[in-house]
């Protein structure tokens, strides 16, 4: 039987031909193959040089070690699930490429699951997450309103919610800033010269709606403008909305010089419906929009303003904490994260 201590004979061949083993990284290397799988699996009492020696002759000689074994010997499988219920993807697709970024950089790889707001599908996507082992999972959705945690889970799992909340004061939530988002969009028509600013949005049941409204009016308060009546419209998410509200603004005795939209669909709309009712955008009228979608602000005319809820840093926060977590730190709370304004001609100044 061969000694795991000593080092194959310098001239052994491969045991196979094909791909390469450990003992063909031991024989290059001239140690042992006990040295070698310690190197490799970040263990034992090694110098910087040994271990980089190692890593350098297996990522030479093409040398891939076997992950479920390596798995079963650290009690972890470099695997990470990904729960969301975005089929469209609007939300999620950004979070999701920054997370798996941060993740590559540690060799963890990802198994994504659409559970599409099924409790049964979300549950049968989750027992088969366990079954590959995973390290940690993250949930995110299309809307970051609450919902309940996954449950039941393995003790000791790490969960991150991004874009999403969990009602458990003991889970992790990573969140836009939805109140300071608004904020921001306010003060700029505020700071470019606008005084009579509406802000017309979706469903009200949303928590975004309701802390954008909250920013909304505080950033007015701050401005010392009024919140004047009639100027604050709710309804769905669409162009079409967008349309009817500024119809519905522009019928009153007191028209608007600025809007502030919820989302950049309802800020097409507007802008659209501005320009056919003879106004121009953003001389009579200026428009800053949230979400930041490309499709939409881009394809406008004139291009428009938004708010940006940095969903890559999102993203990328969300791999940082389960890797901390994965790593024994514990983590809780809801932490909302600032937002940008990118500024485009339907609010120049």
């Amino acid at each position: 039987m061969d000694d795991p201590d000593q080092p194959p004979p310098a001239g052994t061949p491969r045991e196979r031909r094909g791909a390469p083993t450990i003992r063909d990284v031991a024989r290059i290397a001239g140690i042992s193959i006990g040295t070698v799988s310690k190197a490799l699996n970040g263990g034992g009492r090694l110098s910087k040089q040994t271990r980089e020696k190692v890593l350098r002759v297996a990522r030479d000689i093409g040398y891939r070690p076997n992950d479920l074994a390596q798995s079963l010997h650290r009690a972890k499988s470099r695997t990470v699930g990904i729960i969301s219920n975005d089929s469209f993807g609007r939300f999620t697709f950004p979070i999701v490429e920054a997370l798996e970024e941060r993740l590559a950089e540690e060799g963890i790889a990802v198994f994504m699951c659409n559970a599409t707001d099924d409790p049964a599908r979300e549950r049968q996507h989750l027992d088969q997450l366990l079954g590959k082992r995973i390290d940690g999972l993250v949930v995110t959705a299309r809307r970051a309103d609450k919902r309940p945690p996954v449950a039941p889970f393995p003790h000791g799992i790490p969960v991150v919610y991004v874009f999403s909340q969990a009602d458990d004061p003991d889970a992790l939530c990573l969140l836009p800033d939805d109140e300071g988002g608004a904020r921001l969009a306010v003060r700029h028509l505020a700071a470019i010269g606008r005084k009579r600013i509406a802000h017309i949005t979706g469903p009200e049941h949303f928590e975004a709606v309701r802390l954008r409204k909250r920013g909304y009016e505080a950033a007015l308060a701050d401005s010392d403008l009024p919140i004047m009546n009639g100027f604050y419209l709710t309804g769905v998410w669409s162009e079409a909305w967008g349309r009817e509200a500024v119809a519905a603004l522009f019928a009153g005795s007191h028209k608007p010089d600025g809007i502030f939209c919820g989302n950049d669909q309802i800020a097409r709309g507007a802008s659209d419906t501005l320009r056919e009712m003879g106004f121009s955008v953003p001389d009579d009228v200026a428009i800053v929009g949230f979400d930041n979608w490309d499709v939409m602000v881009l394809g406008a005319r004139p291009p428009l303003s938004s708010i940006d809820m940095n969903l890559k840093m999102l993203g990328r926060e969300a791999g940082d904490s389960l890797l901390e977590m994965i790593a024994g730190g514990k983590l809780s709370g809801v932490r909302r994260r600032p937002c940008s304004l990118v500024q485009r001609a339907s609010s120049q100044g």
